[in-house]
């Protein structure tokens, strides 16, 4: 088999990571750029862990076509049954049963003898069976866990139904050498494995997700779980755009190995789970960080000037990534700005494209030049934007070193106006108490964050954030080329989250 399965976990495992929670909307937000992207499989979730889970992964597989939509299920009763009920309107659901086999996990989590826990792996496995022909199964700690006590749970489980076994590397604690030696051993120690395909999922507590994933791909795995800025629990896990461009860029290595991934939608798609899980690409990140592709060393900047292969072993459109080039003015028509937009993969409703146009504008008023990071902060703000309960009109701040920060602010809400001033410990600070003085809830700031989208004095400042009210959380953002204007923006926009909760 030459193809690699991609599995993207991004809306389970991904959404694990602390701070890192998705609503419903925009689960099926990331599960369509997936889509696009061409990843194999999308587990939309655990079903079980709470009803939003529940209707977000319901809603994934009712809406979503073409990959598989897996849901994830321990070996229990309730939880298989939740996870079928949860994908079952997919045209190819699968689920994903997990159990723990190491000594550790049974002996401290589970409580159970070996005995026992292989009854429960073929139980669940045949129950789960009952349902769909697709089943997963995971020995949890499988790289913790005695080697023939694993075979023997593999090859029962193969028996029992399944047709995908998963070896995770929950904790992140295996080496390149011994996972890869693993997959061989599972390979030659199980006599029906050719009856499954073989999986891995891979954590970065020792930062070797990737490596290990790409070890065992060289060793016979044929399907990566991973997930998009390798986001995840802890550490987080494998990175989807990693592995997909090694075997891509290492042909030499992994010869007619492919993983069918549209690459040219990873820049992309990278963004996107960014602003929504409010968790900031570090500069330095392979493959999507802002430095991947910029070069600094004069020696560095000469050869890629006569050479870009000297120094760059993907070439940056190959991922998406365009740089900042300048595309845009004022002066500027709907049709070039249109086109920008589809170079950039970005395909518009005539609807989205108007209220794209008129956001452009604006910007185009005050910001002498339009970059291409610009565009695609409009367009992602605008495209993802539903009718807000509270909306912004207009804010006045009077601020200095000597006085203390005030603010008002005027906003809309059903086609009625509201205003409110305070003061602050500064003018953002001002904005936000006016704010809540008009919606009436009470909230806690509890993240913030402030990038510049581009270079230069009248860059276009993002906003990132995080509410919590009562419990509830709910990130914002917002996007200006004044700072006070995008947190205004940002807040609002959790804002209505919250009401919407």
């Amino acid at each position: 088999m030459d193809k690699i399965i991609i599995f993207d976990t991004t809306l389970r495992d991904g959404e694990q990571a602390p701070g890192a929670s998705l609503n419903q909307r925009e689960k099926l937000e990331i599960a369509e750029a997936l889509t696009q992207l061409g990843v194999d499989i999308i587990e939309a979730g655990f079903p079980i862990s709470s009803e939003g889970d529940f209707a977000a992964v319901k809603a994934v597989a009712r809406t979503i076509k073409g990959p598989v939509i897996c849901g994830l299920a321990r070996a229990i009763k309730k939880d298989i049954d939740a996870a079928y009920e949860a994908v079952k309107s997919s045209k190819r659901p699968r689920i994903h049963v997990f159990l723990a086999t190491s000594k550790i996990h049974m002996k401290y989590k589970l409580k159970k003898a070996e005995d026992e826990i292989l009854r429960l792996a073929v139980w669940s496995t045949k129950y789960a069976k009952k349902y769909c022909s697709d089943i997963e199964f995971s020995p949890e700690d499988a790289t913790r866990t005695e080697r023939q006590f694993l075979f023997k749970v593999v090859e029962a489980v193969i028996d029992a139904g399944a047709t995908t076994v998963n070896i995770p590397d929950t904790v992140g604690y295996t080496e390149p050498t011994e996972y890869g030696g693993l997959i061989q051993a599972i390979k030659e120690n199980v006599p029906n494995v050719d009856r499954a395909i073989i999986s891995v999922h891979c954590h970065n507590d020792l930062g070797l997700a990737v490596a290990n994933s790409l070890e065992a791909i060289k060793n016979g795995a044929r399907q990566v779980e991973c997930t998009i800025n390798g986001i995840g629990e802890r550490a987080g896990n494998a990175s989807l755009e990693e592995i997909v461009m090694a075997v891509k860029t290492r042909k030499d290595i992994f010869g007619a190995l492919d993983t069918g991934i549209v690459t040219n939608q990873i820049y992309k798609v990278s963004r996107l789970v960014s602003k929504l899980t409010g968790f900031a690409v570090a500069p330095n990140k392979a493959i999507v960080g802002g430095n991947a592709f910029r070069h600094e060393s004069g020696i560095h900047q000469d050869g890629v000037l006569k050479e870009r292969s000297t120094y760059e072993i993907i070439k940056p459109q190959d991922v998406g990534f365009y740089g900042i080039g300048l595309v845009l003015g004022k002066h500027s028509g709907r049709h070039a700005f249109s086109e920008r937009l589809k170079t950039l993969g970005f395909h518009l409703t005539s609807q989205q494209l108007n209220k794209a146009f008129v956001r452009f504008k604006q910007l185009a008023d005050k910001k002498k030049n339009i970059f291409d990071d610009d565009l695609m902060a409009i367009v992602e703000d605008e495209i993802r934007a539903v009718k807000p309960l509270w909306q912004l009109d207009s804010f006045v701040v009077n601020s200095g070193s000597q006085i203390t920060p005030t603010a008002t602010v005027r906003l809309k809400k059903k086609g009625n106006t509201f205003f409110a001033s305070s003061g602050g410990d500064g003018p953002v600070d001002a904005c936000f108490k006016a704010i809540d003085k008009m919606t009436s809830i009470k909230v806690k700031l509890q993240d913030y964050r402030l990038e510049a989208v581009t270079s230069g004095r009248d860059a276009l400042g993002e906003v990132s954030l995080k509410l919590d009210a009562k419990g509830k959380t709910a990130s914002g953002r917002g996007s200006s080329t004044d700072i006070i204007e995008s947190s205004v923006r940002a807040y609002l926009d959790a804002i209505n989250k919250l009401e919407s909760k």
